[in-house]
């Protein structure tokens, strides 16, 4: 009997908002189909379901609950490319894996055979929770016989399920509730009514009173839990890659023919991606030179695009900064990343903001282009001991508009040095008294501290003694008292 796996990524939009804003994962948090204050809340996580923040609520109820949640749109497209990318991922551990067509993070793969490469289907199902867990996404997988069997078991357990034996796997399945298997609310309030709670009590009821009282869908998923419809596993296939190699007779030296060359040969790309019914999401290029030396420039647009007069524009401002363009290119490999299509819908009364953040997009995209990726950063929180820890710059690839808050009073803001600017040279142990002379001297006004910050002895050991100091021209600055190599540093500035 052939074996399958299923593989589940619980609330799945979730965890990608997660993964783009990891500071918000001890506050309540959820996903919206639109950022707006009317807009739908689709996912939520624990801390926010703590406060009665459900799905089907809108944005602002959340809100009202708890004013610290945070919200975020997941778009079709990135959720795409991610759904794309986990098969890929998967396709490591089996050829065969179909992705659901009804529910993200959720794919079935075959499992069969594979108990003569691996010690056991149980120890190949957990390299695959590790190797998504490496990637920053939490996963369940249910190896068995059957479709609804292993689904019922990823939804409901953690970790790594394995069933020796289908008559094992279908007495196991019945004991499943209903509840966590995300049933219809209507279908699921009915049989609750009529006693039935668990898969089980579901299977025991007539097929044809289900088909005559619930409909056709629910007599399909009555069907498919009774392992009576025949559904076979329907792999997506690979598909290769969309790139073209262009071979030159001689070492290419000037930018407007390359750039006229790469032209030519998009056009034939763009056609092959619409074959698809896809859009661009990115476009990587390949130059080796006449040195033998190589390069690669990866491309991204704002948005998707089949724009192909805006793709042209980024590629002049990343090769124009290529400093080898002198020694000839020889071959060029151009290769595609594409998205599905979407369509956007008009909608009755739009509302029209002041701010464009398209255009946004395409002047960020711009910057990328000539002076790299990292060109456009934001600050991002994070887990940290010391004050330079608790943040880094991120690339940044999503704009949001930003949000008002009422506020009581307004704050102060505290520029932080990259790096500690020593105060006062010179080592003394007694700090107070190296302070002291600058108070006399009276280019130090006001102190307040010290405000201690210890510890590291894990690593390197930190002892720093924090003040606020006003010095005599009404500076306000932040400094710290090295204990270790007693010197004093101003770590920033407060305005």
């Amino acid at each position: 009997m052939k074996q399958l796996a299923c593989v589940n990524l619980p609330e799945f939009p979730l965890q990608l908002l997660m993964r783009r804003h990891p500071a918000w994962i001890d506050l309540p948090a959820v996903v919206v189909d639109r950022d707006h204050a009317n807009g739908t809340i689709l996912w939520s996580n624990q801390r926010a379901r703590k406060f009665r923040i459900l799905p089907g609520m809108r944005y602002a109820a959340g809100l009202s609950l708890s004013s610290e949640l945070r919200a975020g749109v997941i778009p079709d497209h990135e959720l795409d490319e991610h759904l794309k990318m986990l098969t890929e991922r998967l396709r490591f551990f089996s050829a065969d894996v179909e992705p659901s067509e009804h529910e993200s993070g959720v794919f079935w793969i075959d499992a069969s055979g594979l108990s003569l490469l691996y010690p056991s289907l149980r120890k190949w199902a957990g390299l695959i929770v590790d190797d998504l867990q490496s990637a920053q996404f939490t996963a369940s997988v249910a190896v068995g016989f059957s479709r609804f069997g292993t689904y019922a078991f990823a939804k409901t357990k953690s970790g790594v399920t394995a069933f020796e034996d289908a008559e094992h796997e279908r007495k196991q399945t019945g004991h499943v509730a209903i509840e966590q298997l995300g049933f219809d609310p209507k279908l699921r309030d009915a049989l609750f009514k009529l006693g039935i709670r668990t898969v089980g009590a579901f299977l025991e009821l007539p097929a044809n009173g289900i088909k005559k009282r619930f409909g056709r869908d629910v007599f399909r998923l009555y069907q498919l839990s009774k392992d009576e419809l025949f559904a076979p596993l329907e792999p997506q296939p690979p598909q290769d890659p969309i790139l073209i190699e262009i071979h030159l007779d001689y070492p290419e030296t000037n930018l407007e023919r390359l750039t006229n060359l790469i032209e030519k040969n998009l056009q034939s790309l763009f056609l092959r991606l619409s074959a698809r019914s896809e859009v661009m999401a990115a476009i990587n290029i390949r130059l080796r030179f006449d040195n033998n030396t190589r390069t690669e420039e990866r491309l991204q647009p704002a948005t998707p695009t089949v724009n192909l007069k805006h793709v042209i524009d980024l590629i002049q401002l990343r090769l124009g900064t290529l400093k080898s363009l002198e020694a000839g290119i020889v071959d060029v490999e151009i290769e595609m990343e594409g998205t599905p299509a979407t369509r956007k819908q008009g909608e009755l009364f739009v509302e029209k903001s002041p701010r464009d953040l398209e255009a946004a997009g395409r002047a960020f995209a711009r910057l990328r282009a000539e002076f790299g990726d990292d060109a456009v950063t934001h600050a991002v929180l994070r887990d940290g001991h010391l004050p330079e820890a608790v943040y880094t710059w991120e690339p940044l690839r999503d704009i949001t508009t930003p949000r008002a808050r009422n506020i009581h009073r307004a704050p102060l803001i505290r520029r932080i040095y990259h790096r500690p600017v020593v105060f006062s040279p010179g080592h003394q142990r007694d700090a107070d008294a190296q302070l002291t002379a600058h108070i006399d001297d009276g280019s130090i006004q006001e102190t307040q501290g010290p405000y201690i910050v210890s510890g590291g002895w894990w690593q390197r050991e930190v002892h720093r003694e924090y003040y606020f100091v006003r010095t005599s021209d009404n500076r306000s600055l932040w400094m710290f008292y090295d204990r270790r190599r007693m010197c004093w540093f101003i770590h920033g500035e407060v305005s």
